[in-house]
């Protein structure tokens, strides 16, 4: 995988009459550590800087939109900073899955956390719980 800018370019490999081919898929993507800081924050711009409320209306929406027009996934990297206050996230992912259908905020974006495999399922569920306050 290479890395160009705030892209990523990935190739997968299928079989069509008997030759192999190369598929190019271009892939969004987010590192929270280089496009936000190393220290999110609290939930809102009111309670601090670096804020979840902050991290959705300045990158996280605009590269979602940007996925759904241009029909790509959208990968969000946790990883590289100093741990993340459940009101980021929730804010964050949450935030985002009131604006839009649950099942498409999960259907676009893809997190990677190795640093904290679990923030992983604890996203999901933010995005996921939002469902019930859209009703």
């Amino acid at each position: 995988m290479t890395i160009i800018g705030s892209w990523e370019y990935s190739f997968r490999a299928r079989y069509f009459t008997g030759k192999l081919s190369w598929i190019g898929e271009f892939m969004l993507s987010i590192s929270i550590l280089r496009d936000f800081g190393d220290t999110p924050g609290p939930r809102s711009r009111e309670e601090g800087e670096h804020s979840g409320e902050q991290f959705l209306e300045e990158i996280l929406l605009p590269k979602f939109e940007e996925a759904l027009r241009t029909d790509q996934k959208l990968t969000v990297d946790l990883d590289g900073t100093e741990g993340y206050a459940t009101s980021f996230l929730e804010a964050s992912f949450g935030g985002l899955a009131r604006k839009f259908d649950p099942a498409r905020v999960l259907k676009v974006i893809q997190i990677k956390s190795d640093d904290e495999p679990h923030s992983i399922e604890e996203v999901r569920k933010y995005i996921v719980d939002a469902n019930a306050a859209r009703k």
